[in-house]
């Protein structure tokens, strides 16, 4: 009996030593137990934090992120006219309204201010920079600061997208996407860009066809959802375009609802769609684009504006929501302080992010719960009025100082 319990230490002790069968052990296990097995052993750290296995794993797994705080991008400083309203110097270029202490590390270790203004963020990756040459993207893992090399082309008034592309290397890949935005009311059905790639370092121009007549919202990102970007239109339209598939085509889908609201947003749900919101003083609204059975995939092939079917998944009376949450509504002061939509949750359908005034909170729509969201910044001077106010996540995988290749800047 020891001899046989013996042989069978042996053998378990010899699987778990080959990186391949443990390997696919843990691929195995919930994202909730991942976390907990890299004190195991220093071989098991490095397993688990290496991007190879992250990029195993969220093929098969779907983990979730963590709030380090929100960006501040004042739209005065953005593509500003010679003349236009200048940044004072006591007003940092890149506020972070922190959330967590490793925003506040962030904060405090002077990177922010190398780094321009705000453009957008993606799995924990920050585009920065200033329009229309400086371009930046800092990754907060390695601390490394990627600066992109002049675009070729300039557009007076743009719009842009950041795409994260998970690798099974040890390099980021990503790319960036600058469009032109027409402000002529001509019948134009062209949209011009420029592409840049981390793989190939050099920008790539080219143009995107509609089926009908299309006009970017300048000074905005795009949304990216599986790799598609979802950019604001005029007249009520949201222009997707998928840079992975063969035709340059962007298609134009209408936003639902009435148009008169005071803000509005974009964000993916629960289950992988389209999300809309739009908010006025009365309230808030949720829509979702439905999937037809090859998801958005028609979208790129049709000669005619897409016809997808908007539902309106949740609908918010604010007077309502503080009535039910008294405690909250008296410590933001609500009735002397305007309410609007802020953001989504990324993958989220369930919870929105929602200003009072300087607070910002949490609404959860199943339990009808308000959560106040504690942040480190000076809220109270903010333009909220000519700000977007953008969450900043990374993604919640286990990391190591130990497994960075690389920890200088650039």
């Amino acid at each position: 009996m020891k001899s046989r319990r013996m042989r069978h230490e042996s053998v378990l002790h010899t699987a778990l030593s080959c990186d391949d069968i443990l390997c696919n052990i843990l691929l195995r296990l919930p994202p909730e137990s991942i976390s907990k097995l890299i004190i195991v052993s220093k071989r098991w750290l490095h397993l688990i934090c290496s991007s190879s296995f992250r990029h195993s794993y969220l093929s098969r797994w779907r983990v979730g992120f963590s709030l380090l705080g929100f960006f501040v991008c004042n739209s005065l400083y953005l593509g500003r006219p010679q003349g236009g309203a200048r940044r004072p110097r006591s007003e940092p270029a890149l506020p972070l309204l922190s959330t967590s202490r490793e925003g506040d590390d962030m904060k405090f270790s002077g990177i922010l201010k190398r780094l321009g203004y705000f453009i957008d963020s993606s799995n924990g990756l920050l585009l920065c920079g200033r329009h229309p040459k400086a371009y930046h993207v800092w990754d907060p893992v390695t601390k490394q600061q990627h600066k992109l090399p002049r675009p070729r082309v300039y557009f007076e008034e743009l719009c842009m997208a950041f795409i994260v592309e998970d690798s099974p290397d040890d390099d980021i890949c990503y790319r960036v996407v600058r469009a032109k935005c027409e402000s002529r009311f001509d019948e134009i059905n062209i949209v011009t860009i420029e592409t840049f790639s981390s793989k190939t370092s050099t920008w790539s121009y080219s143009k995107l066809k509609c089926s009908s007549t299309v006009s970017l919202s300048p000074w905005t990102s795009g949304t990216v959802i599986g790799g598609v970007i979802h950019w604001y239109a005029a007249q009520g339209n949201v222009a997707i375009y998928d840079p992975d598939h063969q035709e340059k085509h962007i298609a134009l889908v209408k936003l639902p609802g009435t148009f008169d609201f005071d803000e509005q947003v974009l964000g993916e749900s629960s289950d992988g769609c389209l999300q809309y919101g739009w908010s006025c003083k009365s309230g808030l609204q949720i829509w979702v684009l439905e999937k037809d059975l090859y998801g958005y995939a028609s979208l790129f092939s049709g000669n005619k504006q897409s016809n997808f079917n908007w539902s309106l998944r949740y609908k918010l009376n604010f007077k309502i929501m503080w009535k039910k949450n008294p405690t909250v509504a008296t410590k933001c002061s609500t009735r002397s302080k305007e309410t609007e939509i802020l953001s989504f949750l990324p993958q989220n359908s369930e919870s929105v992010f929602i200003r009072s005034g300087s607070n910002i909170v949490l609404y959860h729509f199943e339990s009808e719960r308000v959560e106040v969201v504690q942040y480190q910044g000076r809220g109270s001077s903010i333009l909220w009025d000519f700000s977007k106010v953008v969450p900043y996540y990374k993604r919640a995988w286990p990391q190591s100082a130990l497994c960075c290749s690389g920890n200088n800047t650039i």
